[in-house]
């Protein structure tokens, strides 16, 4: 469950922010609240986990030199300004300076609650997107399915960090498995319109009706959500199958984009599945659709061109179930790290999180191996699957690479217990920890 979002109260009269406090905490919000306006801003930095209502009337610091100095820490942060009776111009005044929204004196209980929601969930999608930002542009917290050292992995987020800036629609392809989806959540978070709406939509989980009311509308009285056109407005829409999109329904989507003129008000990101052999969406879309969405592109690579990510994947997954089973990782010899790095991997990093997981149930329960795993998912390969030949000096480096690593996390960064457990001197460990770009703060 998603933490309670903390919501900020700052009104010099004790009893509106106690009556405010009360009514918001019913609703499950974590409230705190300020007399003064100087108050606040001791608390309320950039990355306030929350929103904030003020009144705009207070002696000192008045709501709206709040609202200014919070706008110029935070320009995301969503304020509801609260209002005297017939004050419209302090509205429009608010309003212009940033306000989310504004209540007027004497306000009705619900209509708070309901502003509190919408500007909480914005606020949340804020803060998810900023730190799916930060762990991309730092580079060494990468999210787990976007981790790897491989040359395509590094290609994939420089491409990341630079589309996700750029202003153009995006297509992202490739082969199922390899995290598309991920990609579009990513592209959104590191670009202008981080903080704003992220609207995604399966176009093949719906027939054609339903799917042109859900993207274009009208929708019916008794729905609650707008068209995903206008509910991604200012920000991106994400298509998933686009490629299920009819003729007509590309026709009505290309008349959109073209309305938009440039830069686009809606970002969109296209997302391609194609199953069948030897097709690609350039084949399926009208070419007009296709050369708009493809202006700007991503082609996912697939698991077997990553190389040692596979050992590293799985190493990280595995670790993770554990965990989640309260049982021990599963140790991996030479022979089963050979057969990860060999398999062809049909299902990408998808298969992966598979098999991964199946491998810790069986570990727990003292049986199997990872290579019977991995012919159960594909019965026709051979105990030692092989796509690619490669050198054996690749094999025993990757290898190499997974049992230090794997011995430094398992010691918490130990250079004596690993120098004992792997019989290694100090300078051999230092050297190879260098060689494969470990480094033991990573693992305190």
């Amino acid at each position: 469950m998603a933490q309670a979002m903390k919501i900020a109260i700052v009104d010099d009269e004790q009893d509106m922010r106690q009556s405010i406090s009360q009514w918001l905490a019913l609703s499950g919000y974590d409230t705190e609240t300020f007399s003064s306006a100087e108050d606040a801003l001791k608390v309320l930095g950039p990355d306030y986990p929350g929103i904030v209502i003020s009144d705009i009337k207070m002696p000192g610091m008045d709501g709206i030199q709040l609202l200014k100095k919070l706008m110029g820490a935070d320009s995301t942060l969503p304020v509801i300004m609260i209002t005297g009776h017939g004050d419209v111009p302090m509205a429009v005044e608010a309003m212009r300076v940033g306000a989310f929204d504004f209540l007027e004196k004497p306000f009705n209980p619900d209509r708070m609650s309901e502003l509190a929601k919408r500007a909480s969930n914005a606020r949340r999608l804020t803060l998810d997107n900023r730190a799916l930002r930060r762990e991309l542009s730092g580079g060494t917290q990468i999210m787990n399915k976007l981790i790897g050292a491989s040359p395509v992995m590094e290609r994939l987020r420089e491409d990341i960090l630079d589309l996700g800036q750029a202003d153009g629609h995006v297509l992202i392809d490739g082969e199922t498995g390899t995290g598309k989806t991920l990609v579009a959540h990513a592209l959104h978070a590191v670009g202008s319109r981080a903080g704003k709406k992220f609207v995604l939509v399966s176009c093949a989980a719906l027939e054609e009706e339903a799917l042109g009311k859900r993207l274009f509308g009208p929708m019916m009285p008794e729905d609650s959500q707008l068209p995903a056109i206008e509910e991604a407005r200012g920000g991106t829409l994400v298509l998933e199958d686009v490629e299920a999109l009819s003729d007509t329904l590309q026709a009505k989507l290309l008349s959109v984009m073209n309305d938009q003129g440039t830069p686009a008000e809606t970002r969109i990101v296209a997302i391609s599945n194609l199953q069948e052999a030897g097709k690609t969406s350039e084949d399926v879309l009208r070419p007009d659709l296709f050369y708009r969405l493809a202006a700007l592109r991503i082609t996912m690579p697939p698991l077997r061109q990553r190389g040692e990510d596979i050992l590293t994947l799985f190493t990280r997954l595995s670790e993770q179930f554990a965990e989640e089973y309260g049982c021990d990782a599963p140790q991996v010899s030479a022979q089963e790290a050979a057969q990860l790095l060999q398999a062809p991997w049909p299902g990408n990093v998808r298969q992966l999180i598979n098999i991964a997981e199946r491998a810790v149930l069986q570990s727990r329960r003292g049986s199997g191996t990872i290579a019977s795993l991995l012919m159960s998912d594909h019965e026709e390969m051979q105990p030692v699957m092989t796509t690619e030949g490669k050198p054996l000096k690749e094999y025993v480096e990757a290898f190499e690479r997974m049992l230090i690593d794997n011995t430094m996390r398992r010691h918490k960064g130990s250079i004596a217990s690993v120098m004992d457990e792997l019989c290694l001197p100090r300078r051999t460990l230092n050297e190879k920890m260098a060689k494969y770009g470990l480094q033991r703060s990573d693992y305190l």
